[in-house]
């Protein structure tokens, strides 16, 4: 979400211009003039940056806190998760899972046992590699699917669920209206972004300076506006509406300032595969470029949302965080105090597709050995080639920033040679 400071810059924003508008801040990497032939592709560095304060309302035990962590994911690979040293002495350990929804995953954090009105923090920071894509090679005309079409592992996401109300007759009245006699899916997915950033603008602008953001669903959203949140819903109940399968991520995006979570969409194209749709810059198809992928949101995530962390009247979130301690709260402001998350561009790198090809497949194989020994009671040699292979993770993410893709390849290839060594 965005932070309650912006809502000023929007109110002065309205009264100079009469076109409704949506204020976004791009990160500018540096001085990159970028010209790209046909047989180049950017291959970006991102890193995502997460402050969690934590406050115990009560005395407390050890516990866990999971954290959303990207996963490995058509166009993206995590590299490393940096714990910084500021982290409270309390997280005892730290490891990376897989959720039960694949291809998910979260950081475990372990907590020694906190007094009451006690506050602490985690503070780490994950290195992904992101491969931009445009989806510039979709067909201008998709038909639109029919259910016995469509790949069984994407039917779940046509399922309504209590913040995507796909089978209400008010969304599948405005899907119709948004569709008319057209059947072709491209250009209602471009139809839906466009008119979710637009609709009902200035009541939202209200919203977003009272705090009054009120429920983030589907058919609130499209009575009344919403967040980023209640946009993605929206998107995804009029696409489901119309029988295709439709997803919220949890992002971290290129808006330059520090937020709670964004939250986008994406939808499945038959003979393609999932596209990405941003609601709130009203844009479909929309670049991989601009955010991390955290989480691929579940129906059963819609059905298990939460309350928002700082906006107190505003409900229906998938979460980012589960702690299993209920006297134990994430502790946020207003994302200038207290928790926050913002993503950053480290670098661009022009490469071609069959090199960028192999940098992902060693750089998951690499990761997915990190993953398994990380967080792991190593000892003597074992230990010694895990920190010898993290180190090497290290040296490849400055080769990157340093624009020497070779050099990342050498040292993410070392790594992967020590965890080899590791014999437990």
């Amino acid at each position: 979400m965005k932070k309650k400071e912006i809502s000023v810059f929007l109110i002065l924003s309205l009264i100079i211009v009469s076109f409704p508008i949506v204020n976004s801040v791009k990160i500018n990497p540096g001085n990159h003039d970028l010209t790209i032939s046909e047989d180049e592709r950017e291959l970006h560095l991102m890193r995502v940056e997460h402050y969690l304060f934590l406050k115990a309302d009560e005395n407390v035990n050890e516990f866990n806190v999971k954290y959303v962590c990207p996963p490995i994911y058509r166009y993206q690979v995590p590299i490393l998760v940096h714990v910084f040293n500021d982290t409270s002495e309390k997280v005892s350990s730290y490891k990376i899972e897989n959720d039960i929804y694949e291809p998910n995953k979260f950081v475990n954090f372990t907590v020694d046992s906190m007094n009451k009105n006690e506050e602490l923090l985690i503070h780490f920071t994950v290195w992904v590699l992101v491969k931009n894509y445009g989806f510039g090679d979709v067909p201008e005309y998709v038909k639109f699917p029919k259910t016995s079409e469509l790949p069984d592992e994407t039917k779940k996401w046509l399922t309504p669920t209590e913040v995507t109300q796909s089978d209400s007759i008010l969304i599948k009245l405005k899907a119709k209206q948004l569709r008319g006699k057209s059947d072709n899916l491209k250009e209602f997915a471009g139809k839906i972004a466009y008119f979710i950033k637009n609709h009902r603008f200035l009541l939202f602008v209200f919203e977003l300076h009272t705090g009054l953001l009120l429920s983030q669903d589907a058919i609130t959203t499209l009575f009344i506006n919403g967040e980023n949140v209640g946009r993605a819903h929206l998107a995804c109940a009029l696409l489901r509406s119309q029988n295709v399968p439709a997803r919220v991520l949890l992002v971290n995006n290129d808006q330059g300032f520090w937020t709670q979570m964004h939250y986008m969409a994406e939808y499945y194209c038959p003979g393609y595969s999932w596209i990405l749709i941003e609601t709130t810059f009203g844009k479909s198809p929309y670049e991989t470029k601009r955010q991390v992928i955290n989480r691929i949101c579940y129906p059963e995530d819609e059905n298990d949302t939460k309350n928002d962390y700082i906006f107190r009247f505003m409900k229906g979130e998938e979460r980012w965080i589960w702690i299993d301690n209920e006297n134990v709260k994430p502790y946020y402001v207003d994302c200038d105090k207290g928790s926050k998350s913002q993503m950053f561009r480290e670098n661009i790198v022009l490469i071609n597709e069959s090199t960028i090809e192999d940098i992902f497949s060693i750089t998951q194989t690499t990761f997915i050995k990190y993953q398994h020994f990380l967080g792991r009671n190593l000892v003597g040699e074992n230990l010694t080639y895990f920190n010898n292979a993290v180190s090497y993770q290290y040296d490849a993410i400055e080769s990157m920033k340093n624009s020497d893709p070779s050099g990342y390849t050498h040292f993410i290839q070392l790594a992967n040679e020590e965890y080899d060594k590791i014999s437990i």
